[in-house]
């Protein structure tokens, strides 16, 4: 199932994608697609309705967040190795994790601001993890799988200068700015997601190329991730891990990096995900 959330920001309903490609309003099933909904069973409610009964959403409206509410959202770093390399980093031998403040989720097409101080503003595609039930110290990666609920389409947008200049060595600061988690548009159940470690990426800037990938070359796989976050922290429904992104960062243009600026349009997707669009904004603009 692609489950959506659609409308004005705080004010989103929950949807389904029929195989129209329609979105049918699920408002009838569900209060929201989030932690709570999945905690109380609503992904069997939503797959027992009847879909082609649901009303049809009219127009073109704004899609939000795919998942509402997130409590936490877990980043890994460096998770590509051909990334890692263009950094000038070593590959890990753990994975890199950091948080990303919650503030900065927002819906798959809204605005990206560039923050005050802004210099060097960066796009990274990542594969995002849904959590389906409360974990903490899963026993094995294999049993994992069990703790994933689906799947979506992020960009790590990343303010370079925050993250590495600034002294602290907090990866946090560059990544949490408002409109930082652009997340969606779908969040697709773990059912329609054959092999996750087999998805080809994209990400575009002003129709340019920038960042093409798969998840075969993820150093630390997609349940990996899970368990080992789950040694460190007790994560619960709806909670989310974006699991890190490919080479051809701005960061990593050679001979000088590509940084992003004002008026700058950023598209991006992954196979059977579905695609973003973010126009890059000046702080004070609104979203």
């Amino acid at each position: 199932m692609k489950l959506v959330r659609y409308g004005l920001i705080g004010r989103e309903r929950p949807g389904i994608i029929d195989a129209a490609a329609n979105i049918r309003d699920l408002s009838s099933v569900v209060d929201d697609i989030d932690g709570q909904m999945i905690a109380n069973g609503g992904i069997d409610k939503i797959r027992s309705a009847s879909v082609e009964a649901l009303e049809i959403v009219k127009g073109n409206p704004r899609l939000g967040a795919c998942v509402g509410n997130v409590r936490n959202m877990i980043a890994v770093g460096l998770n590509y190795s051909d990334h890692a390399k263009e950094s000038g980093m070593p590959i890990p031998s753990e994975p890199i994790i950091f948080l990303k403040h919650t503030g900065c989720i927002c819906g798959p097409n809204d605005n990206t601001i560039l923050p005050q101080s802004s210099t060097k503003l960066d796009h990274e595609v990542e594969l995002g993890i849904v959590i389906a039930k409360p974990a903490s110290n899963i026993p094995s990666e294999e049993d994992a799988k069990e703790f994933i609920a689906g799947y979506f389409v992020h960009n790590d947008v990343s303010e370079r200068s925050f993250q590495i200049d600034r002294s602290g060595g907090q990866w946090s600061k560059g990544k949490s700015c408002v409109t930082f988690g652009p997340i969606g548009p779908w969040f697709v159940t773990a059912d329609e997601v054959e092999d996750p470690q087999n998805l080809d990426m994209w990400l575009d800037v002003n129709e340019e190329r920038r960042q093409r990938g798969n998840t075969k070359t993820m150093i630390f796989s997609a349940k990996y991730l899970v368990w080992y976050c789950s040694q460190f922290m007790a994560m619960q429904p709806g909670d989310v891990i974006v699991t890190g992104t490919p080479p051809g960062v701005g960061l990593g243009a050679k001979p000088t990096p590509k940084f992003l600026k004002a008026g700058d349009v950023v598209t991006l997707g992954i196979e059977g995900l579905g695609e973003q669009r973010q126009v890059i904004v000046q702080f004070g603009t609104s979203s």
